[in-house]
């Protein structure tokens, strides 16, 4: 909800109403949910979308104040290509099959 991509795509979806948006944007989600069930994150470092569209620092403080478990990983050198999927996809399948089973 806090960047411009994002506020395009939602509002393309789901129109002006913001309060619809809630249920869509991650950082309000943790902060609201009652099940916490842990979630993990990787980000590339060198992903030049970081700071101005992604912006994992307001899941890391959304979860923070809710008590999420969340582990939240910057993996130095990286972007969001596909080379970045395919070198953590596997301990993402791991994970949610520990935490989902």
């Amino acid at each position: 909800m806090q960047c411009a991509w994002g506020q395009k795509a939602l509002t393309g979806y789901l129109g002006d109403n913001m309060a619809a948006w809630h249920a869509y944007d991650s950082s309000k989600l943790v902060a609201s949910s009652n099940a916490k069930l842990p979630l993990l994150v990787d980000q590339g470092d060198a992903d030049n979308f970081l700071e101005e569209q992604l912006k994992p620092h307001l899941l890391e403080q959304a979860s923070t104040a809710a008590y999420y478990p969340l582990t939240l990983r910057m993996q130095k050198g990286y972007d969001h290509s596909y080379f970045f999927i395919a070198s953590f996809i596997e301990d993402h399948i791991a994970f949610h099959a520990k935490h989902l089973t």
